[in-house]
Order: C-alpha cells, then structure tokens, then sequence
C-alpha cells in the first residue's frame, strides 16, 4: 500500500479499481513515398474521421455538461479546419516525399512547441488543443485503436498521465467515480469539467501512472488532495466512514438551499455564482444561489470564426435574467478578452506581455463598434430581470467614464427607436489592478458597486504569474498586502454608501470567507458548487467577533500569522 499527494481539483472521496487509461502506440516509421497525391488523400480521410468523432463528443458534451464545455470542442474543430496547420503537413509530403505520419508528426511538434514556450496560459493551452487533436488523427493514420472513455461500463478510477478534454467529456459519471493524473492544476479543462460532473479528481500527483496498476484497488482523497493505492481493510474502512460523511455532509448543505445567507449573529450578505453561459443557470438555482455576481461574457464570443451578433448577445443575457428571475441579481462583465484569452478572428497584436497590454476595457474603448453592440444587447436585455453591469480591468477614473458614457449613449439610441430599457441599472467596476484599489475612494464616488477580482489582483500585487510554478508560492491570497486592498475597496465603497462584492477564487476559500466576512464584504461570489457549503460556515460565524480583530488581520506580517489567527478566532 503507498500514499501518494496531488493538487485536490474536486471535492469528495471515490473508491474504486483503477482503470488506467493508456494512449495507444502511436509510433512510426519515416517513409518515402511515390505518390503524394495519395498520402496526401490519407491525411486528409484520417482528418474528416477526426473531425467527425469531435463532432459527437462536442455534442456529447453539450447535452451532458452544456454550451461552455461544448465550445471547447468547437476550438478543436476549428484547429483540425486552420489551414496554417493543415497546409504544412501538405506541403511537406509534397516537398519531402514523406509519409504523412511523419509530415503530422513535424508539423504537430513545431507548432506545440512554440505554443508551449509562450508566456500566457491561454496560449500554452492551446499546444494542449493542438496535441489532443493530432493525437486523434495520428490514431486514425495508424489504424490504432484510439481510448474511448464512453465505453466504460463498471465502477472505477480513471488513472492517466493527463486527460484531455475529449476524454474527460466522455466521462459517465455513473461508472467513473473519479479520476487522478500526473499532471494537471486546479485550472486545467478536466479539473473545470470534475467539478461539472462533482466527482473527486487529484491532479498533479507527477507519478501516479507509475505506481498503479490496472485493477488495483484505489481510493482518492479530493478534500485533501490523497491517492491510496492497494489501502489495507481498515483503511478502507476509515474511508468508506469519511465518504459516508462527506454525503451526509452534502445532503445537510442541501437543506439550506432555500435558507438566508446569515451568520450566527444574524448579519445577512448575499451568496451568489461565477457563471459562463446560460446552461449554468440551473446549477444556480440547483445550489441555492441568490444571484450571479460575474457572468463571463467572453464565452459567447470563443470557438466561433466571427463576433456574435446583437441578437444573439440579448438571447443569451434575456436568458440568464429570465432565468434567475426579477429578484435575484445578475452581474454581467463586459467583454474580457486578451491575457489569457483570444480571439483568432481578430487578429490581435502580439504582445510580449498580454496580461499587462490591450485588454478587457482597453480593447473595448478602442474597438467601440464592438462593445457597442454588447451594451445595446445587455440594455435590450435589461428588463428581464434585475441586470448590473462591470466593466473589467479598469486603471483610471476616466476608462470608467468613458465607458459609462457609451452605455448611456446606447440607452438614450434604444429609446429614441421605441425599445424599451431598465432605468435601474447600476454600473460597477471589477477592481483587479492594484492602483484602483488604492484610490478607491476616489472611484467609489462615481461606480454603484465594486467587485473585486482577485485572482488578477493577487498576481499583479505579488508581482507571480499564478502559473508559473517558480514562482507560484506567492500567489498567497491571504497574505497582509492582499487583505489590505480589499479592506480599502469595501471601507470606501460603504464611505459613499455602496456595496462591494468579490468575483476571485478567493471568495468561496473556507480561510477566506470568515476574513472578508470581517473586512464587510456584502456579496461573495463562487463557483455554484460552494455555495451551500460557504453558507454552511457563515451560520457558525459571528461578524462581530471576527470583526472586533480586523486590525489584528490587517497587521500580520505573513500569510501563516494571517492563517493561524482566523483559526484561533474560528474555533
């Protein structure tokens, strides 16, 4: 029996065989060949069976996890149709008279290099796309049986050296209790989609497909981020107890579904979700969600090959506020692309460094034609529920003012053409640079609300990309710099008499929430999943006790002084 640790990507505990999901032999030989025209066909028949297979699991995936995962799909489909990618392994076989494994191969390895090697996560993903999907056509080349997750059919462990997302989207939850990989983070495509299905997953363990076996028997710790390979009986006992708990555990969250958000002095705030795209509603309301606090709106404009139009914008944002109704608030993000995330269609500048150039409402103030369009959807769209709107990543009072400018420019546009528009809608600012949130009194005096992104925040404060792992022991969201922006941002929001929220990773943290509930946060926004159990916890928090040691907090030197304080005041 060994142990073995990972990073914990989603909650639970799963025991089962190990099913070890193993890439085919994909090995080749170079061969010269006579007739390229014919090489060429072969390539291009292994494409279209690729992309066929594609098409099924996207629409797989769709009726199972819903539009947002499905579009990772449509990016693949879209690598398999990039001519810059196809054209090359062409001419090569052309040029070379080469078969066309080798040609895939050269072409494939060039270009996932190069991706690899870039500064920004979204790119490195793509080298992760591009392998998935060359993968897939090298199988069909080689007449390799290609591994289908669909066909699992008994209760098991998936074990493998990292799954992609094609394999995780085939996942049926019914038999694949969980799954565990060497490599892999929080943030990857099948920790997100984990966390869809809610099954455990451990990724990152680095060795896992050395130390497991097919059939042996497996648990994974996903509240602690543990494998146990072959446990002793009373191991399994103890975990069977723990699992047994967990779903006690869950099924008492459950029943605060409908239940206020308040602490156990009777101080209320509001719990409400992360979302991306419409399907997502359900898993609000499932979860007992009180609204939505950061609606991503960059999915509607990825996967496609052309920017979504005004109608489909309104169908999209009608749907979300139909949806949680006229009560529960929906806080929309205008367009958030560049940094991590692109969009080929426009052909952006290349920047060396993306996270810090022309981005979010950089982008939309330039490209005004664009966010228009946005903000005559989400205006159109307004009187369907109880609509706020943020603009994200601004530095200066200005950007806000300008923005906030176009938006009522659009309105007064919509009724001289006899549309009607909410006249209740607050406008608010995502507070994810450093500089904003220390002149936030300045900017409280203007926005209805601030919401405060920290997964930025934190990275630009500590000066560490979040994912690079040198440098990833300073992504520390507890730490005294980090907890003194985000007390500036709420005391100068409640000094104008405005409320302030958090939309980060942070704010569904369990070490997290009883701090910020102490700074005043109002509204705490999460994945759906963390809802109840946040709201479990505030019911045994006092806000005034934690309150009474705000400068306690906000004096630490360290991230493990801050820790051990909220515990000693917690217990």
């Amino acid at each position: 029996m060994s142990h073995i640790t990972g990073i914990a990507a989603s909650n639970g505990i799963a025991i089962a065989k190990a099913y070890l999901l193993e890439s085919p032999d994909l090995t080749f030989e170079t061969k010269k060949i006579e007739n390229p025209e014919e090489e060429i066909q072969r390539l291009e028949s292994a494409i279209e069976k690729s992309k066929e297979e594609l098409e099924k699991i996207k629409n797989h995936t769709k009726e199972k996890l819903g539009d947002e995962h499905a579009e990772i799909f449509s990016a693949h489909l879209l690598v398999l149709s990039d001519p810059e990618l196809i054209q090359p392994m062409e001419d090569k076989i052309k040029n070379d008279s080469v078969n066309a494994e080798a040609a895939l191969d050269e072409t494939a390895n060039m270009f996932i290099t190069m991706f690899q090697n870039m500064d920004n996560e979204y790119m490195r993903e793509r080298a992760a796309d591009i392998q998935d999907v060359t993968k897939r056509v090298m199988a069909h080349l080689l007449e390799a049986p290609f591994p289908n997750p669909a066909l699992i059919n008994e209760e098991v462990i998936v074990v493998a050296k990292d799954l992609t997302p094609s394999d995780t989207a085939q996942l049926n939850k019914e038999f694949v209790k969980g799954f565990t990989t060497d490599i892999g983070g929080r943030t990857s495509h099948s920790a997100i989609m984990a966390r869809s299905l809610e099954i455990p997953a451990i990724v990152g363990t680095k060795e896992i497909t050395q130390s497991v076996k097919d059939g042996d028997m497996v648990i994974i710790d996903g509240l602690e981020g543990k494998v146990l390979i072959n446990p002793s009986d009373d191991e399994r006992k103890e975990y069977e107890q723990k699992q047994s708990q967990y779903e006690e555990q869950k099924a008492e969250w459950a029943k605060l579904k409908d239940e206020p958000s308040v602490t156990s002095d009777n101080v209320q705030v509001e719990l409400v979700a992360n979302i991306g795209t419409p399907d997502d509603v359900d898993g609000v309301l499932r979860n007992g969600g009180e609204g939505v606090g950061l609606y991503r709106t960059e999915f509607l404009y990825m996967g496609k090959t052309s920017l979504p139009t005004e109608e489909e914008q309104f169908e999209a944002y009608k749907a979300v506020l139909e949806g949680l109704g006229k009560e529960k608030p929906v806080v929309v993000r205008t367009l958030d692309i560049g940094g991590d995330k692109e969009l080929d269609y426009l052909d952006l500048p290349k920047e060396l460094n993306p996270f810090l150039g022309f981005r979010a409402i950089r982008f939309c103030l330039e490209r005004d034609d664009i966010f228009r369009t946005q903000l005559r959807a989400l205006l159109r769209a307004s009187v369907y529920g109880n609509l706020k709107i943020m603009f994200p990543m601004v530095a200066t009072v200005d950007e806000f003012r300008q923005a906030k400018e176009l938006l009522l420019e659009e309105k007064d546009n919509l009724k001289q053409e006899g549309v009607e528009v909410s006249d209740d809608i607050e406008v608010g600012i995502m507070v994810e640079i450093p500089s904003t949130a220390v002149i936030a009194r300045q900017f409280a005096k203007e926005v209805d609300f601030f919401s405060i992104g920290t997964n930025d925040l934190i990275q630009y404060t500590m000066a560490a990309d979040r994912m690079n792992e040198k440098v990833s022991y300073l992504y520390q969201p507890y730490h005294p710099a980090i907890l003194n922006l985000v007390h500036n941002v709420i005391e100068a929001a409640h000094a104008e008499g405005k409320w302030s929220g958090m939309c980060g990773e942070m704010a569904g943290d369990p070490i997290a929430i009883p701090i910020l509930l102490g700074l005043g946060l109002d509204e705490f926004s999460m994945s759906a999943t963390s809802i109840l159990p946040a709201r479990s916890q505030l019911r045994k928090l006092s806000k005034e006790q934690i309150a009474a040691r705000k400068d306690e907090l906000l004096s630490k030197s360290t991230t493990e002084e801050v820790v051990e304080l909220v515990k000693e005041i917690t217990e």
